[in-house]
């Protein structure tokens, strides 16, 4: 008995929030939620500097320029906070 599984394309679709996460979407129908507050760079950009991003890194990375913060989607799905992140996040 077989199983079917399509190939892994971990690569960036879509980048969204809500009040608590950082959503991402990626091109083989997955989608990654993590904690916000993992990334006090973008816990405490705007909204406006959030939306503000692009892929990097042949797509596997997204890069958000006014607040020079870089994620890749392997460090996502590993489950990785920011380097430094203490457990907590404060609003600007």
């Amino acid at each position: 008995m077989g199983i079917l599984a399509t190939a892994a394309d971990e690569r960036v679709s879509d980048v969204r929030f809500d009040d608590n996460r950082l959503i991402v979407d990626l091109m083989d129908g997955r989608t990654i939620a993590v904690p916000l507050a993992w990334y006090p760079l973008l816990f405490n950009a705007s909204p406006e500097q959030r939306l503000k991003w692009e892929t990097g890194g042949a797509g596997y990375g997204i890069h958000w320029p006014d607040i020079d913060e870089d994620l890749s989607t392997e460090g996502l799905l590993r489950g990785a906070p920011a380097k430094g992140w203490r457990g907590t996040a404060r609003a600007a």
